[in-house]
């Protein structure tokens, strides 16, 4: 069942399920928390309370906000979660998990716990030399330049590489997607966070103080090398906070492509972090 908590004059959709210790979902950029749909039925089925986000901008959630930086959408995670009398683990993806980095330093009451996928959570570079000698990065990079100029095909060109494990209803999720950002105002919702530079997220990194779990897939596109990438936010992390997952085969989307990976190691982390919500 959808709800909505009120921010402002804007609203964020989001739904419950399951009893436990609270788990906080949140989606990319163009998309909802139904990219979740498998992972979080097995997330409450093992005995967490679920709470899966419209981030704003995206879903059912309202068009119009000020801003949608990960800043931005970190103070509404923090709502969500003491909305719900948290606190919680959160869980991020890309834009998200930068978003999740600034709530769990800024509200360290609230968050006992950061699980990142594939996270856009440092300030980026666009090594020229990778460019030429990688076609997967390459096309990803100019896939993602066109859905900076709202092109809903650059965009759908770049889901297709990003996904490269495509789940079994992936042409009923492309057509909700594409009927979602044909909603007027949705589609310059996902420019503006293509555009936010997640430097706001880096800047936070060394204050946080809760456990993180970085998880990237090694096919994924948005990186010459997602290993690196994970281990150079690991090394901006206070020493012995982090700990990195590489899962093989897979792409931007840990929880669309691969659930069952994914919650093999989510689980044991969220034992040892989410007990204490």
């Amino acid at each position: 069942m959808t709800e909505y908590l009120t921010i402002g004059t804007h609203s964020l959709a989001y739904e419950v399920t399951g009893e436990g210790p609270l788990v906080v979902l949140a989606h990319g950029i163009g998309d909802s928390r139904h990219s979740y749909r498998s992972f979080a039925p097995a997330l409450a089925s093992a005995g967490y309370r679920v709470a899966s986000v419209d981030i704003r901008g995206c879903g059912e959630s309202s068009l119009g906000w000020d801003g949608y930086s990960r800043t931005d959408i970190a103070g509404d995670l923090v709502a969500v979660i003491r909305h719900l009398g948290g606190p919680a683990v959160i869980i991020g993806q890309s834009i998200s998990g930068g978003a999740a980095t600034i709530a769990a330093a800024t509200a360290p009451d609230l968050v006992t716990g950061l699980i990142e996928l594939a996270p856009f959570t440092r300030k980026q570079s666009f090594p020229l030399g990778a460019m030429f000698r990688m076609p997967r990065y390459r096309k990803g990079t100019r896939h993602l330049m066109g859905t900076m100029f709202g092109s809903l095909s650059s965009w759908k060109k770049y889901l297709d590489l990003a996904v490269p494990t495509k789940p079994a209803d992936w042409t009923s999720e492309i057509a909700r997607i594409e009927i979602t950002l044909g909603e007027p105002g949705r589609m310059k919702a996902l420019q503006a966070m293509c555009r936010a530079n997640p430097g706001d997220a880096g800047a936070q990194l060394a204050h946080l103080t809760c456990p993180v779990l970085v998880v990237e897939g090694s096919l994924d596109p948005d990186w010459p090398d997602p290993r690196a990438e994970g281990e150079r936010i690991l090394a901006e992390l206070p020493a012995g906070l982090g700990e990195l997952v590489v899962l093989d085969g897979v792409g931007h989307y840990p929880h669309t492509e691969a659930p069952d990976e994914l919650l093999a190691v989510a689980l044991p982390f969220l034992a040892r972090n989410a007990a204490r919500a």
